[in-house]
């Protein structure tokens, strides 16, 4: 399955049988540059078979990523705003802190809270405490942790493989009320394994937020803290249940049985970052993805 999850949208979308190996190219294990721009183009899918336990990323342009924080570019550091060269510098590092925090702490994928991640979050945005209360307590599709945080059904799957494969990027600019504003966009690419271990599959989950480093001069906030802008996601093969607040990976023999939901939006490939992550997320359709 594939969810586009979105604060106030989510399109899920299914993995129909016989779609994941539909596009080939020529195997290239190489690893690629750093990611310093949007792509042109969506990447080639290796000339190879799908996943295994011992070939996790087998078959998936992942397979040239970096892995965990690696994959994550940061921009040198310049003044800006009410910040100076080396306060840049921190923001940016606690900034990758922030998504390594939700999207790579093994505790926080098999669910947990994730503490480290939440206390980056300034403590006085009154829309982000409610948000994060809610999603924990009572989650619905609009105030979901998914939205910000991977996290994954434990009873289902459980990872494949330490490695979690990363591309993506940081880029900054002065903001508003002098706020220095750091936006990201980052691909995370997960190879799980049925839980007890057995068949192989992949959820792939992009996230593009948006974060101010405020001035505390002009902005009630905490050192060492940012305010969220905005945040959006898109996820393949992570559940079409939009208020489940864990994903919940289907395989290939599920799909071959049937047992996945009838895709009912367009196709989208989830390795294609040449597209903004807005046009991927803004549906509310259970679609379907091109690979996994």
């Amino acid at each position: 399955m594939v969810g586009l999850l979105a604060l106030a949208a989510v399109l899920v979308v299914a993995v129909g049988p016989g779609r994941v190996a539909a596009w080939f190219g020529a195997e290239d294990t190489s690893a690629l540059p750093a990611e310093t721009a949007r792509p042109e183009n969506a990447p080639a899918t290796p000339l190879a078979k799908g996943p295994t336990g011992a070939h996790p990323f087998r078959g998936s342009p992942a397979a040239r990523w970096a892995d965990g924080r690696d994959g994550i570019t940061v921009p040198g550091a310049r003044a800006t705003g009410w910040m100076n060269k080396a306060q840049v510098a921190d923001a940016l590092a606690d900034t990758v802190d922030f998504l390594a925090a939700s999207n790579l702490d093994p505790a926080v994928l098999r669910g947990e809270r994730p503490r480290e991640a939440i206390a980056l979050i300034n403590p006085h945005q009154k829309d982000m405490r409610e948000f994060l209360k809610t999603a924990f307590s009572a989650p619905t599709r609009e105030q979901n942790p998914l939205h910000l945080f991977s996290r994954f059904d434990t009873t289902l799957v459980q990872p494949a493989t330490k490695v979690i494969k990363t591309r993506g990027r940081l880029d900054y600019r002065a903001g508003k009320n002098g706020a220095v504003q750091v936006t990201s966009d980052v691909t995370f690419v997960y190879a799980l394994e049925r839980a007890g271990g057995g068949e192989v599959t992949r959820t792939i989950v992009r996230r593009e937020l948006v974060v101010n480093w405020d001035d505390p001069s002009r902005i009630i906030t905490e050192p060492g803290t940012f305010s969220l802008v905005s945040f959006k996601s898109v996820s393949a093969n992570g559940g079409c249940d939009k208020a489940k607040p864990l994903y919940a990976p289907t395989f290939d023999s599920d799909r071959a049985a049937g047992k996945d939901i009838e895709a009912t939006g367009p196709e989208k490939d989830p390795y294609d970052r040449s597209e903004d992550v807005g046009t991927l997320s803004d549906s509310d359709e259970c679609g379907a993805v091109s690979r996994l």
